[in-house]
């Protein structure tokens, strides 16, 4: 166990410079900023194919990748919180978790000033600068040192309303520079609303590595579990964690602080919602931290979080960004949101921003406060007096429970906010397509459910209209497997929400046993099952030509002959027999699958095909159902809209979630 600073981080620290645990090149953008990174003909040569790999010139002096070591083999980064730069070098705090989010403490926060305090040894400058909503840069204040010296900067939070970030320059002069430790603090005498701790509550299935691993680097850092009372696991697994070779060092590492609990799998809403229903019981903490069990965190996040929301001005949700696994340096989303009328969520901020790429200084939009409607459950606080209001999660498994959840909280006046600086890395969605496989089911009726429960518009607005969009292109593109389960949804909405506990227990099974209907739900797992059926090559596929479709007037021309063709035309004989084409995922386009009678599509991940053949009848008859379906909860929704109103506070709250915990198999 790492005992270092075991009784925490002062309570008037609220940011500290911070560096990877263990220097990873990968991340290292997500701490300083590569723009003045300095170049040296000495550098290793991990950094010169690190530097080339990220399109840098080892000629270029003004533009370089991380320099590892200096000539004489000692490391820039000398500890968790120290640095020391050679002579004649500039580094630049200009970064994701090390510069300061101005603009959100300035907007949600009691503080009316921070202070910077910088310890450093050695000659040299230090150069603090701000940012506005726009990006544009001004220098703030700086000083010159020498030796062994603390030095400090007040800086009011004021003219931050739409946006900023403050940071600062370290510049070595003629020896050696170094950072022994940086500190963001509060001014003195302020104090924040509340001083209170977290439980973290983490739902794991299966992923007893992974989440072995999590529980250590929370458990490994004491300022993290300075912030902590308790560490919940809710167990769904058929693989028990606690049999798992971590587990024990992971037990260790959290100091008593951890609490194992097993239950069937309710999914993800039922795995939270435990660790909510727990939470409330022990009535420990002010808060609880919700954490998937495939991430890795960086701890500062989890006393960021904390400290964040004790200083708010009101009890508010802490959201954390997601960053990606396998290629650290990229964030997958800055700022999330609904978009009402067709009521569907995403960002609205570019996503898959590459650090690497563009640091700070470098992203001008990056420098606007985004004020979000959700968090995803990957990372987000929520004060517990939150969950006594408003009840638990909604019992809808895998799919809106953490957007719904947020939208629930605000009508009840406790905000979302996503909070730069604080994340986990989490495996990419980027080789993953959850909208063609059993997933489906959940992402329409989850939506359609939480879209009753908040839709501010009439007849929910364009919805049933986007739906029937989305019902329309599968069809062309002979998914009938993935309507199949959109329409199931629809079904299961109009039934009521009353019955959404009992079928978050057996809606699962049921949707893979309606897959051995359709030939597309099938996946050919391995090359060779894909070898056996030779494709034709796709000629717009191989050439690079395929455009954006058809468009325009164009666009009706084009739906009217392949609505004809799927509907009425049967397919040849050969292609029943055999695809007559083998797209890969990206090329599978909606405009290019439905021109063959069957095709093979690769997945996502590209471990496999999916078979798709055209089925008139099938056609004919689901689109007649998607039309009527869709129509029906329209014609409806205000009769269901209110029946899901009335029933929320029911079967959210405690009482009704603790029959499933306790009715166990």
């Amino acid at each position: 166990m790492n005992d270092r600073a075991s009784a925490g981080t002062p309570p008037d620290i609220i940011q500290r410079v911070i560096f990877p645990e263990h220097g990873d090149p990968q991340s290292l953008p997500l701490y300083l900023d590569p723009e003045v990174w300095t170049f040296e003909r000495g550098a290793d040569d991990a950094a010169l194919q690190l530097a080339r790999a990220r399109g840098f010139s080892p000629d270029d002096q003004t533009r370089y990748a991380l320099r590892l070591t200096n000539n004489n083999g000692l490391s820039w980064l000398t500890g968790r919180r120290s640095l020391q730069l050679p002579a004649a070098s500039t580094v630049s705090f200009a970064s994701y978790f090390n510069a300061f989010p101005a603009s959100y403490w300035a907007a949600w926060t009691s503080l009316l000033s921070v202070k910077l305090q910088v310890r450093t040894s050695g000659t040299g400058n230090i150069i603090v600068f701000r940012s506005n909503a726009r990006g544009v840069v001004q220098r703030v204040d700086g000083i010159e040192v020498s030796g062994e010296e603390t030095s400090e900067f007040e800086l009011p939070l004021e003219s931050y309303l739409d946006g900023g970030w403050l940071w600062f320059d370290l510049i070595a002069g003629d020896s050696a520079f170094e950072l022994v430790q940086a500190d963001w603090l509060a001014p003195d005498g302020a104090t924040p609303r509340s001083s209170g701790k977290a439980t973290v509550s983490i739902t794991t299935l299966n992923r007893g590595d992974y989440c072995t691993k999590l529980l250590r680097e929370m458990g490994e850092d004491a300022d993290a579990r300075a912030v902590l009372d308790r560490v919940l696991v809710v167990d769904q697994g058929s693989q028990p964690i606690r049999e798992n070779a971590g587990f024990p060092a992971a037990v260790e590492s959290l100091d008593g602080r951890l609490r194992l609990i097993e239950q069937r799998n309710l999914g993800g809403s039922g795995g939270f919602s435990r660790g909510m229903h727990e939470t409330i019981e022990a009535n420990e903490s002010e808060y609880i931290i919700l954490l998937d069990d495939d991430v890795e965190i960086e701890p500062e996040s989890l006393r960021r979080a904390v400290t964040f929301a004790n200083w708010c001005r009101t009890p508010t949700i802490v959201g954390g960004h997601m960053l990606d696994m396998y290629d650290k340096s990229k964030l997958h989303a800055y700022a999330e949101g609904i978009k009402w009328k067709p009521f569907m969520w995403g960002p609205f901020t570019p996503a898959r921003h590459d650090f690497g790429d563009s640091n700070l200084r470098q992203t001008p939009w990056l420098h606007r406060r985004y004020d979000v409607d959700y968090n995803g459950w990957w990372m987000s606080l929520i004060p517990v007096d939150t969950l006594r209001e408003i009840g638990l999660s909604l019992p809808v498994f895998i799919k809106w429970d953490d957007a719904e959840y947020a939208l629930r909280a605000r009508e009840h006046g406790y905000p979302t906010v996503s909070l730069p600086g604080a994340a986990v890395w989490h495996v990419s969605w980027v080789d993953k397509d959850d909208s063609h496989d059993w997933q489906a089911f959940f992402h329409a009726r989850n939506r359609l459910v939480a879209a009753l429960l908040h839709s501010p518009e009439k007849r929910g607005g364009l919805l049933w209209r986007a739906n029937l969009a989305g019902d329309v292109k599968n069809l062309l593109t002979m998914d009938y497997y993935t309507v199949a389960m959109r329409h199931a949804a629809i079904h299961n909405v109009l039934e009521g929400p009353e019955q959404l506990h009992v079928d978050m227990l057996d809606r699962l099974p049921r949707l893979r046993e309606l897959a051995k209907e359709f030939t597309e739900s099938a996946t050919l797992v391995r090359a060779t099952d894909v070898a056996h059926f030779p494709a034709r090559e796709v000629e717009s596929v191989i050439s690079g030509q395929i455009d954006v479709g058809p468009r325009g007037a164009g666009l009706g021309l084009w739906l009217s002959q392949r609505f004809l063709k799927h509907a009425f035309s049967k397919p040849r004989a050969a292609a029943t027999a055999r695809p007559q084409a083998h797209l890969p995922f990206q090329d599978a386009r909606w405009f290019e699958v439905p021109m063959h009678d069957s095709v093979l599509i690769s997945n996502a991940e590209g471990s496999g095909a999916r078979w798709h053949l055209r089925n008139p009848k099938l056609f004919r008859t689901m689109l007649r159902d998607s039309v009527r379906l869709n129509l029906r909860y329209r014609r409806n929704w205000s009769a269901l809209s209110d029946r899901y109103r009335a029933a929320l506070p029911q079967i959210t709250s405690q009482a009704e979630w603790s029959k499933a915990f306790a009715d166990e198999e």
